[in-house]
């Protein structure tokens, strides 16, 4: 203290001078408008600048939690919106909703990723804890990502639509022809569409879409575009190149879907010995 006190000492002129700096500056203000205006006016857009500073690093650091409430919020809206899509039958609407396949909506982030393997996959920051199932699948705003394959408490691992190993239930949105998504391990924006029979009328630029057809996504969920097509090869199928609409490169957030009655169309084909096309 003894220290501190003899340090102020030593700059008692240094402190006289600077207070009566503040003072003459306070008089002149106070008692002269056009200066005090001036004075008011600079010290507003100093003091706004430094608010302003200020809430654009809290508004940085709030993204995180902001992203994750804006991602939940579009899950259930999704949910909501595929419900208002359903189309009747022409029959009663409560044997509609009964044969209608149900889905529920989740929201994650992206926390690690591949792309350079032919086997890629995704971690995401949701699991078991937020209702993840194995065989969910994923999607974003693009478009098809993957799907669920193993969940532990809080986090899940998605088999990315790039690996080899994946097939997608798809169909050609312009006619309804049906046939499966497969990557080549080759190009990273590429893959093939499968068993499309030869005598199918398709075009570069027609849209690809999930079929609907097998438990794990809806029907209608964008997966790219036909790029080009081969008839040179296979004497049964066509050779369809597809530009895929989701750039796994940039994948942040996604969305994961759920059939809520996948656990009764998984009996019934475990009964009649088929399996179903993921």
């Amino acid at each position: 203290m003894l220290r501190i006190l003899q340090f102020l000492y030593g700059l008692r002129s240094f402190l006289l001078f600077a207070l009566l700096e503040v003072l003459a500056i306070w008089l002149i203000v106070a008692n002269n408008s056009p200066q005090g205006a001036a004075f008011f006016n600079s010290s507003s857009a100093v003091i706004g600048s430094v608010l302003k500073t200020q809430s654009d690093v809290v508004d940085f650091f709030s993204l995180a939690e902001e992203n994750e409430i804006l991602l939940a919020e579009n899950a259930r809206l999704t949910e909501e919106l595929k419900a208002i899509r359903i189309t009747p039958d022409s029959v009663k609407i409560e044997l509609d909703s009964a044969l209608s396949a149900t889905f529920k909506f989740k929201g994650a982030r992206v926390v690690s990723n591949s792309l350079r393997f032919s086997q890629n996959h995704l971690t995401i920051n949701k699991g078991e804890k937020d209702g993840i199932k194995p065989g969910m699948g994923v999607f974003n705003q693009e478009g098809v990502v993957g799907r669920v394959k193993s969940v532990s408490t809080n986090f899940a691992v998605v088999i990315s639509l790039l690996n080899t190993g994946s097939l997608t239930s798809s169909k050609i949105k312009s006619n309804g022809e049906f046939g499966t998504i497969n990557w080549d391990g080759k190009n990273s924006r590429q893959a093939k569409m499968l068993y499309v029979p030869r005598h199918v009328k398709a075009q570069a630029g027609d849209t690809v879409v999930t079929s609907g057809f097998n438990a794990v996504f809806p029907e209608g969920i964008l997966i790219g575009t036909i790029s080009s097509i081969d008839q040179t090869g296979d004497p049964n199928y066509l050779d369809i190149l597809i530009d895929l609409s989701t750039d796994f490169s940039t994948v942040k957030y996604v969305y994961l879907v759920e059939n809520t009655e996948i656990s009764e169309r998984d009996s019934l084909n475990q009964q009649s010995k088929i399996q179903d096309e993921f």
